[in-house]
């Protein structure tokens, strides 16, 4: 019966694991000084070799030879743990075994010594699935088991297993298998099965497993079931839905001519060959990240999963970026990848996300923006354009400037200076007492009476109102800023208040004439202030302000010395 290549060259010695330097170099001291531990935690990325490391350590905890770091393989306990029968080497799922009923039964077994071998071994696998309970009724057993029993658990999770059971165990993490050895394995396996390819055809089987041994070696199974004994890379992508360098390199010259129409007919060609857009997103995040890197790198790295021709490719298309835009490609990548797992209509919200691409593209930074206020141009330098680009691309979208607000007054109110005119004003020259107030008097008592019933509010809008005095009405014009502030049955009530008597109010908004009220006079402001003011308005950096913003107005200058 045909055997998977992942079970057929499944490690059986520590000298054949692939990486995991750390684990096996710890594992091979322990056994050779003695130092065995009755618990282990393997944890780490499926298919990097916890269960085969735990099969291992089996072996040669109970080889004829043993405890040995070097089983002889030959023997019958070592071949009964190769093929899974063995009496004293108990496999068990915890995906299926994890209640504590199969703990109390564990518990049980270990009570009694070994049928013919030196060690009992548990090895659990996916013991993170144990329940708290089953866990508890394990505990006392795994802190202090018979001389004769060792634990192994094996799991992809390790938060998950309680701290009372890890901190009884010796833990092991193990890494996701380097990129190069992955290749140099895979490429013994052909030539072992006699399987033709090329090294550009094992990176795609290399990046298809991402790190796991046994997910590489299961698409190459795969391939050879697909391809026969010659394995071509264009074959291998189109079976396991991936993407060559060049159709991902079609997005990144589409940014760099910011070209919209390109990255439309990207979605397009994509959708038209029926091809899964959304592993083509997670596929242009992991370019982009590889951009990144070899854009802070600059050489060849073993960061990058890809062999040495397509790293220099890729260092040459991320000349043509900045970090920062690489780092932005990146995340926005990775936001359209995680809005289409939920998303109805993924074509849309893809072509959404290649083109927000574009537009970032085409953003300003804001340090170029601010060295244009130390610069001797009044504008901003323009973006450099890209090395590849077609044309610079248009200038961005900028908002009108919001309307300036009114200027600060700077002397007494209208109605406070019509006042203070009349009292320098001759006594000869004051014309006679009319019957009915001016405007100037009429205000400043209907203010005084809005400040006495508590209502600031409609006294600042009376100050900006224009008031007429037609018999028993008054008529209020107020602008309509005011408008929320000034109500008739306020001004009601301080009419009465002020003038001891009813009369009607009738209030319009608009824009109020106040030609008769002289202009407040300016404070003159003391000698020291002036100085101050002067020298800080002549100050090359605020006149260039002033030059890019004309309609600013510098209201107070005030000294930080002080």
């Amino acid at each position: 019966m045909y055997q998977v290549i992942a079970r057929k060259y499944r490690p059986a010695i520590f000298s054949e694991l692939v990486s995991q330097e750390h684990v096996r170099t710890t594992l091979e001291n322990a056994i050779t000084q003695r130092r065995i531990a009755h618990g282990y935690i393997l944890c780490g990325q499926r298919g990097t070799g916890k269960t085969t490391v735990a099969r291992i350590m089996a072996r040669c905890l109970n080889c004829v030879n043993g405890p040995t770091p070097n089983p002889c393989g030959v023997c019958a306990s070592c071949l009964e743990v190769t093929a899974g029968n063995s009496v004293d080497v108990i496999e068990i799922d915890a995906a299926s075994n994890r209640g504590i009923n199969e703990m109390r039964e564990l518990r049980e077994n270990v009570r009694y010594r070994p049928a013919r071998d030196r060690y009992k071994v548990f090895i659990v696998d996916e013991a993170h699935q144990i329940t708290n309970d089953a866990f508890n009724a394990l505990l006392k057993t795994l802190e202090e088991p018979p001389e004769w029993v060792v634990f192994i658990l094996c799991t992809t999770e390790v938060h998950k297993i309680p701290a009372t059971i890890a901190s009884r165990c010796q833990q092991f993490s193990f890494r996701s298998v380097d990129f190069g050895e992955l290749v140099a394995r895979m490429q013994w396996i052909c030539d072992q099965e006699g399987i033709t390819t090329d090294e550009e055809t094992l990176a795609v089987l290399a990046q298809a497993g991402e790190g796991s041994v046994r997910d590489s070696l299961s698409a190459l199974d795969q391939a050879i079931a697909c391809c026969g004994t010659t394995l071509h890379a264009a074959e291998l992508r189109g079976l396991l839905g991936m993407f060559s360098l060049d159709s991902l390199q079609m997005v990144s010259q589409a940014l760099q001519e910011a070209d919209s129409r390109k990255m439309l007919e990207v979605v397009q060609e994509l959708d038209r060959n029926g091809l899964n857009l959304q592993h083509f997103c997670r596929e242009l995040a992991r370019y982009f990240r590889n951009l990144l890197v070899a854009k802070i790198t600059g050489k060849e790295t073993k960061l990058i999963g890809a062999p040495a021709a397509e790293q220099v490719r890729m260092r040459e298309t991320a000349s043509g970026f900045s970090e920062e835009d690489l780092t932005r490609y990146l995340q926005l990548t990775l936001d359209v990848f995680k809005d289409l797992q939920y998303s109805l209509q993924p074509r849309l919200h893809l072509e959404i996300g290649l083109l927000k691409l574009v537009h970032v593209g085409k953003l300003l930074p804001i340090e170029q923006a601010l060295a244009g206020l130390t610069g001797a141009g009044v504008k901003a330098t323009p973006p450099a354009p890209r090395p590849i680009a077609a044309a610079p691309p248009p200038p961005a979208y900028q908002p009108p400037p919001p309307p300036s607000p009114p200027p600060a007054r700077t002397g007494p109110s209208p109605f406070a200076a019509d006042s203070l005119r009349k009292a320098a004003a001759p006594a000869a020259v004051s014309a006679p007492a009319a019957a009915s107030l001016s405007e100037g008097d009429l205000k400043s008592k209907l203010y005084s009476a809005l400040v006495a019933l508590n209502m600031p509010f409609t006294a600042d809008a009376l100050e900006h109102s224009q008031v007429t005095e037609e018999g028993d009405r008054l008529t209020f014009v107020t602008p309509k800023a005011y408008s929320l502030s000034m109500t008739e049955a306020d001004m009601g009530k301080a009419v009465q208040h002020a003038l001891g008597k009813s009369m009607r109010v009738k209030i319009t908004f608009g824009q109020p004439v106040l030609s008769d009220t002289p202009a407040a006079p300016k404070a003159k402001a003391p000698v020291g202030d002036e100085e101050v003011s002067q020298r800080a308005l002549s100050h090359p950096e605020v006149q260039k302000f002033q030059e890019l913003f004309p309609d600013a107005q510098v209201r107070a200058v005030r000294n930080l010395k002080e």
